[in-house]
Formats: C-alpha cells, structure tokens, sequence
C-alpha cells in the first residue's frame, strides 16, 4: 500500500434536494449522496473501516467543501483533479478541518464533532463501504432537526 498525503479540498458546487445531496466536483462529474441524513448533535463515531467523508456548506448552501478522512485508496492526483481533499490521521490523532469541525481516529474509527453555528454552514458526513452508505448531519443541540428538510 502506497502512502497518501493530506490533500487541500477546492470549492465545491452543492445541490441539497428531497432525495438527497449532489456535490460537482471541480471537473464536472458529480456524486450523489442518497437519501436524507439522519440528524446528530455532538460528536458521531463512525463504523470502524468505512470510508467517512465531510461535507461544510457555505450559508447559501449552493458551495461547499469536501474532505476524505483516512481514504488510503484514491491517489492524490484524483483528489486534486476533483477538488476533493483528505485529511490523514494516525490513531489518537485529532485535527480541525474547519472552525467548528473536528476529526479524530479512534483505532479504525473515526469520530467527528461539529457546530453548525460555528462552522457556518451545514456539516454532513458520509460513510460508506461495498455494503453500503450512512449519512448524516449535525445539527445544534437545542434542535431536533425536525422541521429542517434537506433542501432547505
């Protein structure tokens, strides 16, 4: 297995709808995001060995930016063609990716706290394998999400 290397993530289009969520990448291919995440507060730990992803909408919700957290399978220059970018943690590691969005490894787990307030945006993460896909988006602790759609 080859190394991988912290990536910085570009801007990207976002498009939340009823269905789920739609990123465009930076060379125009896009990836959708199924189904409406379920809510969260505090901090999420993800299934240890998933892919996790984290997505920070500006407040339009129309532009964001993506993180890989710990993908040890897409090579750099992918990432930099799509405007993805990575973040690489050793266990017991911790880093900000965004004011209001921390990632931690917890063994082959990976834990995220988020303020939506602070982060000034939305914060959705994804985790996802062969055997399928979780979404998820936090939301401030005084709020159940309930009258909060995905699309707005």
């Amino acid at each position: 297995m080859s190394a991988r290397n912290d990536v910085s993530p570009d801007t990207l289009g976002v498009e939340l709808t009823e269905d789920g969520i739609v990123v465009e990448y930076t060379d125009g291919r896009e990836a959708f995001y199924n189904g409406v995440p379920k809510k969260v507060d505090g901090t999420l730990r993800t299934q240890p060995g998933k892919l996790v992803q984290v997505l920070v909408t500006d407040p339009t919700e129309t532009e964001g930016v993506l993180m890989y957290v710990n993908d040890r399978n897409t090579h750099d220059d992918i990432l930099e063609s799509t405007g993805v970018g990575r973040v690489m943690l050793e266990p017991g590691e911790e880093e900000e990716l965004f004011p209001g969005v921390t990632v931690r490894a917890d063994g082959y787990a990976v834990e995220v706290e988020a303020d939506p307030e602070v982060a000034r945006g939305r914060v959705f993460v994804f985790e996802e394998d062969e055997r399928g896909e979780r979404s998820f988006e936090f939301v401030p602790e005084e709020s159940d999400g309930a009258d909060d759609p995905v699309d707005g």
